[in-house]
């Protein structure tokens, strides 16, 4: 895999041409091989493409029968007798969807957030009950999930905090309606080094993407074909979305090495934010491109496609469909350019990522560009109270997407659909 990143970072100076060329050769030719060694990256380079060694992450386990969610609603109301589904204890009532007491409840909320991987001395043979779960973590982790517990009903520590700011917004704006029924008040300018950082967050944005738009006449051609049936048009349609989306990743990784602050961190701090704000931040981008007179989302300038092309490519439309109705609730927004560049380097900047280990200092360059998004907002829409919880919470839905898309990257590999190692490592996927 070292070969694709090594190729990457010749691109960051010459373009990504030989980069696209390469995963172009992989893609149709299928022949390459997709198990080369980690050791082969670079690592004389702080932050090259080539330099990002990817750390594997726990792989959320699928199950062998998926829990039967609870119908939604207010939970049943509690007698006083209830058990614990996990350890037996006294219940509190529901959470993360099972009946469980206060202790497993957080035991799982820890878990998740952090990523924790147990050790059971015993090969996962543990008996559940209030003296075995805290002997043994794992197995009370996998009776938790056994139970019906879904991750995904997790909120994490970034996600309380946008609630919480989002609340408290919907607080001034209901005491702000009562309070003063006239025109808004006259907002106060921007600070001039909000004014400053935001021109350079757009100009930043404007030549990442200008790069790419040079490079498009490379990709792999979007077959005529229609022929559902031909394997060549299958892998060449697949080869194409691919293709995009290593020079949206070489954008990405362009756009954040030019962030104030980000070289500051840690080069293994700098991989971790990396490594899982990409998907988010590609359908961020992604939103921005979609045209709702044609139901359509347009790479390149070029590039247009509908939901059925992206079928074509081999994705399946329980992915598909989220893209769209997130994009189309994005376009409704009718963000500028300088709120979209200002949420992706929010996204860059969560602290909550898996293996970040300098939180103090990313929440730190986080804040600058949360403070200046909301004056932006203020100022542009001083009569919309709620437009900045609004768009904050858009981050919180990115969360939720991005466990669709690991659902839809497992999908794939079972239709014997091979990602180009650069892909692969930022997605996790172990061939």
């Amino acid at each position: 895999m070292g070969h694709m990143w090594d190729s990457l970072c010749c691109a960051s100076k010459e373009g990504p041409s030989a980069a696209t060329a390469e995963v172009k050769q992989e893609n149709l030719s299928q022949t390459a091989s997709y198990g080369t060694s980690h050791n082969d990256l670079n690592d004389t380079l702080l932050m090259e493409p080539s330099d990002i060694k990817m750390y594997p992450t726990e792989d959320t386990p699928v199950p062998e029968g998926q829990p039967v969610k609870r119908k939604k609603g207010p939970a049943p109301k509690m007698l006083g007798n209830e058990v614990c589904s996990v350890c037996g204890d006294k219940a509190s009532g529901f959470h993360y969807n099972v009946l469980s007491c206060e202790g497993c409840k957080g035991f799982f909320r820890r878990s998740v957030i952090k990523g924790a991987q147990y050790t059971c001395k015993n090969s996962g043979r543990c008996e559940m009950d209030m003296y075995m779960r805290r002997k043994c973590q794992q197995c009370r982790l996998r009776k938790c999930r056994e139970a019906g517990m879904l991750e995904q009903c997790v909120l994490s520590e970034e996600q309380i905090r946008l609630k919480k700011m989002k609340k408290q917004e919907e607080g001034t704006a209901r005491t702000s309606a009562v309070a003063t029924p006239g025109p808004a008040p006259e907002m106060p300018p921007l600070a001039p080094e909000q004014q400053e950082m935001i021109e350079k967050l757009v100009a930043m944005q404007k030549q990442c993407n200008k790069s790419s738009f040079l490079e498009r006449p490379k990709v792999t051609p979007w077959p005529q074909s229609q022929d559902p049936l031909n394997r060549e048009v299958r892998q060449q349609r697949f080869a194409h979305f691919t293709e995009l989306a290593i020079m949206s990743v070489q954008e990405i990784v362009d756009f954040a090495k030019q962030l104030p602050g980000f070289l500051e961190l840690t080069r293994e701090d700098q991989i971790a934010l990396l490594k899982t704000s990409t998907i988010e931040i590609m359908l961020l981008e992604t939103s921005r491109r979609y045209n709702p007179a044609i139901e359509s989302i347009t790479f390149l300038k070029d590039f247009s496609y509908n939901k059925e092309d992206f079928a074509k490519a081999g994705l399946q439309f329980e992915f598909i469909n989220p893209i769209f109705e997130f994009s189309k609730g994005m376009n409704d927004l009718h963000l500028d350019e300088a709120e979209y560049a200002l949420l992706i380097a929010i996204n860059i900047f969560s602290a909550d990522r898996p293996n970040v280990q300098d939180h103090e200092l990313v929440e730190r360059l986080q804040q600058p560009y949360v403070d200046a998004l909301h004056s932006y907002i203020r100022i542009k829409r001083p009569n919309d109270h709620l437009m900045f919880p609004r768009m904050l919470m858009k981050l919180v839905s990115l969360r939720t997407l991005s466990s669709v898309h690991s659902e839809q990257v497992f999908a794939l590999r079972l239709q014997d659909k091979k990602l180009p190692p650069l892909l692969s490592e930022i997605w996790d996927v172990h061939e």
